[in-house]
């Protein structure tokens, strides 16, 4: 991708590069957790943050038109294992109950490496002086944290109680 990383400049790029590719990933893979799930407030969950997902995805592709960005062509290697791991935990033979509350394990690791991703880009982002780009890396961050928060409130209160 770059022969050398000289700038946080570079760096911001290789992060949006790699949040970009992941985001796309996912919105490959959230319809086949919605389908894996059996809950109905987990289903929904899963497509709301589908939604947003490609919203993430078109704030992205806005940075890259401010910023004169090309985005393409890498691929983000741990979101990659992420989904593969899901797609291993839907193809066990486990109960609805487990099979749900394993879902939200997997979506979980997948919220937390977005966080930490959109928080990366967005502190990079201010400190580069790109305001724009920073305001909508954050709003990006607050989706991703609200849905971590949803899922775990929804594992704690009601998902594994059901598979105990």
């Amino acid at each position: 991708m770059f022969d050398k990383l000289e700038t946080l400049d570079d760096l911001f790029e290789m992060q949006l590069k790699d949040l970009y590719s992941a985001e796309n990933q996912l919105v490959k893979a959230l319809p086949l957790m919605a389908e894996a799930s059996k809950d109905g407030r987990l289903r929904r969950g899963f497509e709301r943050h589908l939604r947003e997902t490609e919203a993430q995805v078109t704030r992205l592709d806005k940075i890259a038109k401010d910023l004169e960005l090309d985005l393409s062509g890498h691929t983000c290697k741990a979101m990659e294992g992420l989904i593969a791991e899901g797609q291993e935990t839907m193809s066990e033979n486990a109960t609805e109950e487990v099979m749900d509350a394993a879902l939200i394990a997997a979506s979980q690791r997948i919220e937390h490496y977005e966080i930490s991703g959109y928080g990366t880009a967005a502190h990079f982002a201010d400190r580069l002086g790109y305001a724009d780009a920073a305001g909508l890396l954050r709003q990006s961050l607050e989706e991703e944290q609200l849905t971590d928060t949803k899922l775990n409130d929804l594992a704690k209160n009601y998902i594994n109680q059901k598979a105990e």
